[in-house]
């Protein structure tokens, strides 16, 4: 029996009609497909560095840039170049209630004088009300909206709330003057209190310019 060819296709196998198109379809689309991943990887790193650059700038506006950069450096991605995020990322309540829980610590400690217990209180309820301030801030931040000059209140609103708080924070450590508080406590609680007003600080620099 005679066999007839034409080209690459044999009349005895019919699937093979079938699957050499497929296979030249397949191989035209690699390429395609190797060009959009490149494409995506280059859009990515390219979007990682402007969000970086963005923090950097904004950070070195603040009173504590590295401490600025290094808080802020791991949510990039969620605040991207966007200034009203950039300040709620800012005003994080993590380190304040951290902050909150290690001044209860020293209180726990035998061998404090009255006055030292009654500083700590004193600074545990100074931390409470920056706290409460704090989350005003966050909620103002959160419902911003209206005309320009509406916004322009609410934004002075808000820089009032941190204000507030920093000037509660920095209360904590002015409850020493004129009190028999041993060093060691005193720099024990000026540690803690440090990086909270630090952050508060910063915060309150970068809500300042949402109304420039």
């Amino acid at each position: 029996m005679e066999t007839k060819s034409v080209g690459l296709y044999s009349t005895c196998s019919p699937s093979l009609q079938l699957l050499v198109p497929l296979l030249l379809t397949s191989l035209l689309f690699v390429p395609n497909v190797q060009n959009s991943s490149a494409a995506a990887i280059t859009t990515t790193k390219t979007s990682k560095t402007t969000y970086t650059m963005y923090l950097k700038t904004a950070c070195n506006t603040t009173i504590c840039p590295k401490l600025c950069y290094s808080s802020l450096s791991p949510y990039t991605s969620t605040i991207k170049t966007n200034d009203l995020r950039l300040c709620k990322a800012a005003l994080t309540l993590k380190v304040a209630k951290k902050t909150s829980a290690l001044i209860k610590t020293p209180s726990r400690q035998k061998g404090l004088s009255k006055p030292e217990v009654g500083v700590v209180q004193d600074c545990q309820d100074e931390i409470g009300d920056s706290i409460d301030e704090l989350k005003q801030a966050l909620q103002a931040l959160g419902s911003l909206k209206g005309t320009n000059n509406n916004v322009e209140f609410q934004i002075a609103d808000i820089k009032t709330w941190v204000s507030a708080a920093i000037t509660d924070e920095s209360g904590c450590t002015d409850g020493f003057d004129g009190l028999k508080v041993s060093t060691t406590l005193k720099n024990k609680i000026r540690n803690i209190i440090s990086k909270f007003n630090g952050l508060t600080s910063n915060a309150l620099a970068l809500i300042n310019k949402l109304d420039q």
